[in-house]
């Protein structure tokens, strides 16, 4: 399963780009809402701001995020939860974001919320049905979150943004669709380089666990780079 799952995936970002079989990678990241007990102290010329070790937590709450790595599109909503109506409700807002694909492939994780259900528990039979058949889903294996290009963006989101503390879901729901809406509107994509070739080579022991016939796509020198070349942001 997981080598299958695996090479479905690889396809899909090898395809050459149809605006009437979008890819798009999709997934949720919990957030904590953290604020300040004692101001800390702001910034001076050739000093950084400081902030106070005590803090307080108000909470939590979820970003749900896509991005089309291809175009660049990119879209994002902040809720308390990550329940089953919150992901129906992304996607339906997400198929309304692409109103001429004949089909929208989502990359996504395994989540128990993450599939056609929610839509039946959450709309109409009709509705349900009109959205099942908007969307492909598309499956990770379990334990390789990293085949997930939204993955990537998270991890620039945390770093560019959600470095700091930010006390309400208010704060962070316009600083995080502020983000998301400048590197949509920049047409930031991403680059994966990794093929099936490529895992064919590096993970030859898993390919021959399965079958010994692939011993032949080992190569005596490694030269590939499991994560680093995959991407340029």
């Amino acid at each position: 399963m997981f080598l299958a799952r695996m090479e479905r995936i690889l396809e899909l970002y090898n395809r050459p780009y149809d605006p009437k079989y979008p890819v798009v990678c999709f997934d949720e990241r919990p957030c904590f809402l953290i604020g300040d007990v004692v101001e800390g102290l702001a910034m001076k010329s050739g000093q950084v701001a400081k902030e106070h070790y005590a803090y307080e937590k108000n909470g939590s709450c979820s970003v749900l995020a896509m991005i089309e790595p291809k175009t660049g599109k990119r879209f994002s909503q902040i809720r308390r939860h990550r329940r089953k109506i919150e992901f129906a409700k992304f996607m339906k807002r997400l198929a309304q974001l692409y109103p001429d694909a004949v089909k929208i492939i989502v990359v996504l994780d395994n989540l128990n919320t993450h599939n056609e259900s929610a839509f039946y528990e959450n709309f109409s039979a009709e509705e349900a049905a009109q959205l099942m058949d908007r969307f492909e889903f598309v499956y990770t294996p379990k334990t390789a979150s990293w085949l997930n290009m939204i993955e990537i963006e998270f991890s620039a989101l945390s770093r560019q943004c959600l470095n700091r503390r930010i006390p309400t879901i208010a704060e962070l729901s316009n600083e995080v669709i502020a983000y998301f809406k400048e590197r949509s509107d920049k047409e930031v994509k991403i680059t994966w380089e990794f093929t099936r070739e490529n895992a064919r080579e590096k993970l030859n022991r898993r390919y021959t666990e399965v079958n010994s016939l692939n011993q032949k796509f080992k190569k005596t020198k490694i030269t590939v780079n499991l994560i680093a070349n995959y991407y340029v942001i």
